[in-house]
């Protein structure tokens, strides 16, 4: 399985690029990267971004004024593999046994998307979908609708959805960590965040 780390943002509301903000020693870059490995997924990164070339491979977004949906198009575009796991480059307390987990549940349910949910919201940036979504996402994003739900949705039949609770699933793994499971998908968009998680 192919792993792809977003990192094409523009990182206005931090001030400075995240990619390269340190968290706990690390750029959160190699935080990301690193998790793909552990979780069995061979990571590259989604962006016009070859300063980070020394990470991972870069795929070049397609259209990079689209945001997060454009990174999904480049990524099923380029991906040598039929299921494809997603992750932001700004989670760094997305703990590994979860993204083995969203894997595993992937290839055994065979759904064209898996996307956990959190409070009853999907997180769509943290996900795996399979390459046959990729004509959808491309109609979306030609049609000029950006949203990654809506291109997801435009790509796959709801039954072919698998949206699964994240609360539901960590009260059945008494071996996963313990920190507050919003902590989990705390995107780092500004200072202050970075600084809740440090």
């Amino acid at each position: 399985m192919n792993g792809f780390v977003l990192a094409g943002g523009r990182s206005t509301r931090m001030g400075t690029d995240k990619a390269l903000l340190h968290y706990a020693g690390r750029p959160l870059i190699g935080h990301a990267v690193e998790l793909l490995k552990v979780a069995g997924a061979e990571p590259h990164i989604v962006g016009t971004r070859p300063d980070l070339a020394a990470y991972a491979p870069i795929v070049e977004d397609l259209h990079p004024v689209c945001g997060p949906l454009g990174g999904i198009e480049a990524a099923l575009a380029s991906s040598s593999s039929e299921w494809n796991v997603f992750l932001p480059v700004d989670l760094p307390l997305l703990p590994s046994v979860f993204l083995k987990y969203l894997i595993e549940r992937a290839r055994i349910t065979g759904a064209a998307a898996t996307i956990p949910t959190l409070a009853g919201e999907p997180e769509p940036l943290c996900a795996v979908y399979r390459r046959e979504l990729l004509a959808g996402i491309r109609e979306s994003i030609e049609a000029g609708n950006y949203k990654v739900m809506d291109g997801i949705k435009n790509s796959a039949q709801p039954s072919d959805i698998d949206f699964f609770s994240v609360e539901a699933v960590a009260a059945t793994h008494d071996n996963w960590p313990l920190e507050p499971l919003r902590r989990w998908f705390q995107n780092m968009n500004t200072p202050a965040d970075l600084t809740l998680v440090s």
